[in-house]
């Protein structure tokens, strides 16, 4: 539902096939724990090349019966940048803790040259930064059309990765609808080539 009370328009969206682009584990990662964060102590967030526009998140409190507290990440403001624009919103949700996360962005700091011409040309890019800890009924994300946690949120959407929070996550969303452009694969490392990069971008089934 959208934030006056009437429904979010869906449309059926293109889907990225495995044979198109492999997907990673990501769940294993997340099982491995602490000791699959040693060693990563890069920076944390997209690299600077790419001009994202960083949204922190407002931390609420915890429930009164123990619930965890809320993190509401408002692309309210990059949604209405984007459209005045003409771009879309590439929005990228990684965790300062998360060492899938970082090999994805030394990827794209890697072939900035290659990559940063096509993200410019149609993507203002958002820089969402989370935690591991954060949990799916946790996170809050807010567009003009849709504001809830996690799986509200996909579901309102019509995105399909409604049932676990993985990171890291890629939404190419339309700024004038709030509504994704493709189907995406859960985990953004899955992006492990320049062609398959540029596959996303061009919205390629």
């Amino acid at each position: 539902m959208s934030t006056d009370g009437s429904p979010i328009a869906r449309h059926p969206l293109p889907r990225i096939t495995r044979r198109r682009i492999h997907r990673r584990r990501w769940l294993q990662l997340a099982a491995a724990g602490p000791f699959a964060l040693w060693g990563t102590r890069a920076a944390a967030g997209l690299p600077a090349a790419y001009e994202a526009v960083v949204v922190e998140p407002r931390i609420g409190t915890p429930g009164p019966n123990g619930q965890p507290a809320p993190w509401e990440f408002d692309l309210r403001g990059a949604q209405q940048r984007a459209r005045r624009e003409g771009r879309h919103l590439y929005v990228y949700l990684g965790a300062g803790d998360c060492p899938y996360c970082r090999r994805y962005e030394a990827f794209l700091a890697a072939h900035a040259a290659e990559l940063l011409p096509h993200f410019r040309a149609q993507y203002l890019l958002v820089d969402l930064r989370s935690q591991l800890s954060v949990l799916e009924r946790q996170l809050v994300l807010r567009t003009e059309g849709a504001h809830g946690p996690y799986a509200e949120f996909q579901r309102a959407i019509g995105d399909q990765r409604a049932r676990l929070l993985v990171y890291p996550s890629v939404w190419l969303l339309d700024a004038k609808t709030g509504l994704p452009l493709m189907q995406m694969p859960a985990g953004a490392g899955t992006f492990q080539t320049v062609p398959e990069q540029l596959e996303i971008l061009r919205l390629e089934q």
